[in-house]
């Protein structure tokens, strides 16, 4: 199986003896705590879940500026976004070394990590604006991970933590959430080596399922693996659990029994494009996969990114010496009418518009909302079924 990111063996950061994990939280309760911002408590629970192997905690000032614009820290890591612990005012720890990070997603916010303090430090504005150009390659405040960048404060803390538990992800999706240190356990057991990773924040359609398909025949893999997003999204996406349920049912009706692993992991989207691209690629190398589908508009949102800016960023600024995973470049993938089946839009050049069957978000949406069955070259009916329960119970609570 793939080596981990950065180290031989993975450094998952949560604390997994239980005598261990109890004598932290004890600890905690006497120690100064902060309430921790969304994105943090979810870089924590992938920390914890050894996805950002080999970092060891939260980033310094230095380190994230330099990971910001040139994908390195100072020590010359390879990482391809800083990954913070930033509060609006740093003063409510004082002078502490250890800190309880609190969790802002769990009601009564129990404790999620303790971080040792190494430095508190402010980042400038003109800091945070080129940070936040370098990830976003936008500074547009309507776009939703900028947004959410620069929502949580300036004051960077940085340090090592120990993660005590996986915030909401494990009690909401027991049957979902998975570790990196877990999936490569699973793995294992089935005997994969050679396997294909497909990034989701979305239900499944008929392209994104045959795209997984001609992907794992073309590297002649053992196995795919489904990693979807259960973390925050912007307004409008589907929630993770009806995700879950389509993604569920695609796969038992129409893949062989074991080829397939549906997991999820503990993050909030970033909507940055083709570093979060990149991001992705290193964290399915710590979960063991060899090779990450990168398709159209890969982690992207509006008309930010050209649709394949998340490809050409592996060629053009990613050292080739920076990462074992492989990726799987994809086209545009649709049924075509002339073909009758799903394919890549680049291998077929004789192919107009009219070829294919096209639908947009907002008609899907529509349909969906009225009753209307998807197109079966679109959409499997069992996962279009599901998807119509969803949006016709928030049309009635609309």
């Amino acid at each position: 199986m793939i080596r981990p990111h950065g180290s031989d063996e993975l450094n998952p950061l949560y604390i997994q003896d239980s005598n261990r994990r109890k004598a932290l939280l004890e600890e905690a309760a006497g120690l100064p705590s902060l309430t921790v911002s969304s994105a943090a408590a979810a870089n924590a629970v992938m920390l914890g879940s050894g996805y950002f192997n080999p970092l060891t905690g939260f980033m310094d000032r230095s380190d994230a500026l330099a990971t910001a614009d040139s994908m390195h820290t100072k020590a010359g890591l390879f990482f391809p976004i800083p990954i913070l612990n930033v509060v609006p005012d740093g003063s409510v720890i004082g002078k502490a070394k250890r800190i309880a990070l609190r969790d802002p997603n769990v009601p009564g916010n129990p404790i999620l990590a303790i971080q040792t303090v190494m430095d508190v430090e402010e980042f400038s504005s003109d800091e945070m604006e080129r940070m936040t150009g370098k990830i976003f390659r936008t500074q547009d405040p309507n776009h939703p991970g900028v947004a959410a960048f620069n929502s949580s404060g300036k004051t960077c803390i940085s340090g090592p933590i120990e993660v005590l538990n996986f915030s909401y992800f494990e009690s909401d999706f027991p049957e979902t959430f998975r570790t990196a240190y877990q999936i490569r356990a699973e793995m294992s057991a089935l005997g994969w080596e050679k396997v294909v990773a497909f990034q989701t924040r979305n239900p499944m359609h008929r392209a994104h399922e045959e795209l997984c398909r001609m992907a794992y025949e073309a590297v002649k893999a053992d196995g795919i693996l489904i990693h979807m997003l259960l973390g925050k999204l912007k307004a409008g996406d589907i929630p993770a659990d009806v995700r879950d349920a389509c993604i569920r049912k695609m796969v038992e009706l129409y893949f062989p029994p074991k080829t397939v692993l549906i997991t999820g992991y503990g993050f909030d989207m970033l909507y940055a494009g083709p570093r979060e691209a990149v991001l992705h690629a290193v964290f399915r190398q710590n979960s063991g996969c060899t090779h990450l589908i990168v398709g159209r508009d890969h982690a992207g949102v509006g008309s930010y990114y050209g649709p394949f800016d998340a490809q050409a960023i592996f060629h053009d600024e990613v050292p080739k010496e920076a990462l074992e995973i492989e990726i799987f470049e994809a086209d545009h993938t649709a049924w075509s009418k002339r073909l009758n089946k799903v394919v890549m839009m680049r291998d077929h050049p004789d192919h107009k518009k009219e070829d294919y069957v096209f639908l947009s978000g907002t008609k899907v949406r529509e349909m969906l909302s009225q009753g209307q069955p998807l197109p079966v070259e679109f959409s499997r009916p069992e996962v279009a079924e599901i998807l119509m329960h969803y949006y016709q119970s928030q049309a009635v609570l609309t």
